[in-house]
Order: structure tokens, then sequence, then C-alpha cells
């Protein structure tokens, strides 16, 4: 019949269309894992500025804690050492929020996981 298209020729424009949805996937892939790319330097550049604005700030904390607890009567090798230890949870703190956004479920490329899915079910129904 004229105006109709063999089953080859819709074979054929199948699996040209299919091909043309793989590429818009990778590109949309590429895409998507630039902007965790971008989100992974910007976590890495707020952690590396609250290192270095708070070093400073925390020595001199605690030096005039463990300054106070040597006058309190305490020795000073346990004053620094207690200082120390505060050190030790703010820098532990610090350390986990960091880690927090730099999670695998953050990084993750979940909007081309779930347009990939949606064109595997879209491609086994065309090919029925």
């Amino acid at each position: 019949m004229p105006g109709e298209r063999s089953i080859s020729q819709l074979v054929g424009d199948s699996l040209a269309e299919l091909s043309k949805l793989v590429q818009n996937e990778i590109d949309l892939a590429r895409a998507e894992l630039s902007d965790k790319v971008a989100l992974t330097g910007g976590a890495v550049k707020l952690i590396a500025a609250g290192a270095i604005l708070l070093i400073p700030g925390i020595v001199l904390i605690l030096f005039s804690i463990a300054s106070e607890l040597i006058q309190l009567g305490w020795s000073a090798p346990l004053a620094y050492l207690c200082s120390g230890g505060a050190a030790v949870i703010i820098a532990g703190v610090l350390a986990w929020a960091g880690m927090s956004r730099l999670s695998a479920s953050a990084l993750k490329p979940s909007a081309t996981i779930n347009e990939i899915r949606r064109d595997t079910v879209m491609a086994t129904e065309l090919m029925r």
C-alpha cells in the first residue's frame, strides 16, 4: 500500500531513535556528573576555608582555657591535655560535617539513572 512503511523501515527508524536516545542519556549523565563535581568542589572549598579560618581562633581559645585551668590550680600538662581534647572534638565535628556533604547518595546521578530506567522500559515496549 502506498504511504505505508515496511517493517524493516520501522525497525530501522526505531533503532535510529534509540541511538539518539542513548546519546541524549549520555549527554544528560555528563551534565549531571559535572554538577556533582562542582558540588564536591564547593564542599571541599568550604571545608578548607573553615579549617583555615578556625585554626587561629581555636588555638587562642584553647590557650585561654588552658591558662584559666592553670590559674585554678590544675597542672600545666593536664590543662593543655584538656584543651587539646576539646580541639580534637571540634576537629571531628568539622570533618564529619564535610564528609556528610560528600556522601555517595549526594553524588549519585539519580536523574540520569531514572531516565535510563524509563528509557529501558520504553525501548522494551517498542521492541515488542
